[in-house]
């Protein structure tokens, strides 16, 4: 495989006036603006005045897509945003629950189907990703709550015969003259009421008169999912529901040539095998059944391209690309160039981080019926929109015709909004006419799923005496995400009457563009963040080899944040100083990494370590939030002990205490899997790793201490599911360095 080609595609193209656009007036056509890719086209595939995929009681009012108010006083609230354990059905619902002056506590939370009222104001499709959705729904939610208050307010006024200003609210009552009254009572008079405009909203409650908004108190989904009466994927079950498994290629990308049946069919349970997209499917009356026919299938490959392509391979193809002149820049400042001319490098080191896979610890599964020209898919996603559009195109259908029931995820961390497995479900279920549970092993998922991108990271830096860093370069070679990612997810998102064809040249101009004229934000973020630096350049160089790549918790941070804060350290080690000090003085102008480092040194000065326990530090930047983290760690025959850490975070306004520090403590535990475990290898353009005996997840005795400290601030808020784990790598690389003077420059960490 030749790495360097379609590096060059744009310049061919061009001399053969094929595609002759400049590179403004290309990156103009695309509305790429500030390195963002913005497509000009609808993402809903319907209209707005589409009807609500809820079901809504004979007796309730429903002032706005959010939330069902009853008679009896009960409270439903439909979230908008898809609960994977991050806490964000109590997030939202505190949101909904502080304007509305109703206990959290008070709300049933159910899911709603496909709909644009419940699109992510972060990036305008229905899904749930990015740390963003407290940030995306902090105003929209309460705005929504606060008009409903006053429209409540009104009809209350209007019922008891009272001045509106006579009213007060507490935890779902009217409050007149010492009587209480519940919302209930009113909701027929507010039904004739209009709402207040866009133009002329309702007044938002004052941080000064929070109740539960900063407050800590129990998740809403706990009792149920302590008592196991949540439903996940996993739970679903329907009358005459058969079990799938499915064979998949064991070369990445390769497809069914032929298959031999005649030993699996045969076997106890089995039913149906059926050859779909993606592989040959196993239906039987028990998922055991399934699992051991399909392990008895003969099944020949039309063998893709990836069948020689090896993780040795990968490396090598990333150092040429590293070495060769290949690259688009961005975050440009100053004249890096010049400074280098200059002055001496005072580091020059290059950084590599493996592929990973997500492995949530709720395995991929769908149950799919297809009906009476009707299709029905329930699964625990980050995004449902997309799977109605994918179910739709695969059979055939439009988006009117497939309804999509989410439920709880055991686990996201970017997997589930690749949907594949959805897909398959709904294909088996059409082919054999019958309910359909498909549930994926480890072993599919370890091998058969999408998986952090691998990456090599090189790092150039001059300081001058006082220890500021004057001149800074970061170059990284490896694949992108966002091309596969419009591959996959716009088939989902645009209207089934768009072909395929026009998807896909729309997707090669993305690859293209990315390959050419601006680096995939997902590949380079956060590798120049965070610090002064006066000259600098971000360099990207892509390389595709066709694997499938896909967004892992915390996305580019999660390599980037690796190589840039162990260069940090580096430097300031070159330096002579302190390494909390050189990060002090080198983030002057980026006040709020600066006060969470400040924090953290306080923090790391005060830690009293047992002898041969040494400190690491690292602090970066994502999702607008700002994390610094120490690591206490020893080193003892050859293997690396993790035994605390502290994570001072600023994550603007904190709406649940108890779920940020969650958050933070499970960042960092599936970070230090990834530092001290993860390593996806490939062989013969397969995964060599099955499940967690080769491809472990860390263990009890493994995880540290870990406190948290959190920033008190009146900023909005931020994102807090991925932030935490970008600083826990780089923390442990750098303890380590103070334990042995070893420095470490490759994940996962060995000595």
């Amino acid at each position: 495989m030749n790495p360097l080609k379609g590096m060059n595609r744009l310049k061919d193209v061009n001399e053969t006036n094929e595609f002759n656009l400049s590179r403004r007036q290309l990156l103009k056509s695309m509305g790429v603006v500030g390195g963002g890719l913005v497509v000009g086209i609808s993402l809903t595939g319907c209209g707005s005045d589409s009807p609500l995929p809820i079901d809504t009681a004979a007796n309730g009012y429903l002032p706005n897509a959010f939330l069902q108010i009853t008679s009896d006083n009960s409270f439903v609230f439909y979230c908008p945003r898809d609960e994977m354990g991050q806490g964000i059905t109590t997030g939202l619902a505190t949101l909904f629950a502080e304007e509305l002056d109703v206990a959290p506590q008070r709300f049933e939370v159910k899911f709603p189907g496909v709909h644009p009222a419940y699109n992510n104001p972060a990036f305008g499709a229905q899904g749930t990703g990015g740390s963003a959705s407290i940030r995306a729904h902090y105003e929209p939610l309460r705005q929504a709550a606060a008009n409903l208050r006053s429209v409540l307010i009104q009809a209350a006024a209007a019922d008891l015969g009272v001045a509106p200003d006579a009213i007060n609210l507490d935890d779902a009552h009217v409050v007149v003259n010492g009587q209480r009254h519940p919302f209930g009572q009113f909701i027929e008079t507010a039904k004739t009421l209009p709402m207040p405009t866009e133009d002329n909203p309702a007044p938002l409650k004052a941080a000064s008169d929070f109740k539960y908004i900063g407050k800590e108190f129990p998740r809403l989904d706990g009792v149920a999912k302590s008592t196991g009466t949540a439903v996940f994927g996993i739970d679903v079950e329907l009358p005459n529901m058969h079990y799938a498994a499915i064979k998949h290629s064991p070369v990445i990308g390769s497809t069914v040539a032929s298959v031999n049946k005649t030993k699996a069919e045969n076997m106890p349970g089995v039913t149906d095998i059926v050859t779909i997209s993606s592989g040959v499917a196993i239906v039987a009356e028990k998922f055991w059944q399934a699992k051991k026919a399909a392990e008895q299938l003969e099944i020949k490959w039309n063998t893709s391209e990836l069948a020689n392509l090896s993780t040795e391979q990968l490396k090598q193809d990333f150092k040429q690309m590293l070495d060769s002149d290949e690259g688009v820049a961005s975050d440009e400042s100053g004249d890096v160039a010049a400074e280098f001319a200059s002055k001496e490098l005072a580091i020059n080191s290059e950084y590599w981080a493996p592929m990973l896979s997500h492995s949530p610890l709720e395995p991929m599964s769908a149950v799919a019926r297809v009906e009476n020209g009707k299709a029905e898919v329930w699964s625990g996603t980050q995004g449902v929109q997309p799977i109605r559009g994918l179910v739709a195109r695969a059979l055939d259908m439009t988006f009117d015709q497939v309804s999509i029931h989410n439920t709880y995820c055991g686990g996201g961390f970017g997997r589930r909004s690749y949907v594949s497995h959805c897909i398959e479900a709904a294909e088996i279920a059409a082919a054999t006419s019958k309910p359909i549970h498909l549930l994926w092993s480890r072993e599919d998922d370890t091998r058969s799923g999408v998986f952090r991108p691998a990456s090599l990271m090189r790092i150039k830096a001059t300081m001058d005496e006082q220890g500021t860093v004057t001149g800074w370069q970061a170059k990284r070679a490896g694949g992108n995400i966002m091309p596969q990612r419009l591959s996959t997810g716009l088939p989902g998102v645009l209207p089934t009457a768009v072909p395929k064809g026009l998807i896909n040249t729309a997707v090669n101009v993305a690859d293209s563009v990315f390959e050419n004229w601006i680096p995939d934000p997902t590949s380079v973020e956060g590798l120049s963040s965070d610090y002064d630096f006066p000259n600098k350049e971000t360099l990207h160089a892509t390389i595709n080899h066709g694997l499938p790549l896909h967004f892992w918790r915390s996305v580019g941070h999660s390599f980037t944040a690796f190589a840039k804060e162990s260069a940090i350290d580096e430097l300031a080690h070159k330096a002579g100083m302190d390494v909390v000090d050189f990060r002090l003085k080198n983030s002057q102008q980026q006040p709020r990494i600066n006060n969470v480092i400040k924090i953290a040194g306080d923090q790391m000065k005060q830690m009293q370590t047992k002898p041969g326990h040494h400190l690491g530090f690292a602090a970066h930047s994502s999702f607008e939030s700002h994390v610094a983290q120490v690591a206490e760690v020893s080193v003892e025959d050859g293997r690396i002990h993790v035994h605390k850490v502290v994570c001072v975070v600023d994550c603007g306004r904190v709406i649940n205490p108890d779920i940020v520090r969650a958050q933070m403590e499970g960042s960092i535990m599936y970070g230090l899997t990834a530092t001290i475990h993860g390593n996806l290898q490939l062989k013969n353009g397969g995964i060599k790793e099955s499940n967690f005996h080769d491809y472990p997840i860390l263990r009890m005795n493994e995880a540290p201490n870990v406190e948290v400290i959190i920033v008190d601030s009146e900023e909005a808020p931020t994102g807090v599911g991925e932030p935490g784990l970008p600083p826990i790598a780089p923390a442990v690389a750098n303890a380590v360095f103070a334990a042995t003077g070893q420095r470490l420059r490759s994940l996962p960490l060995t000595i």
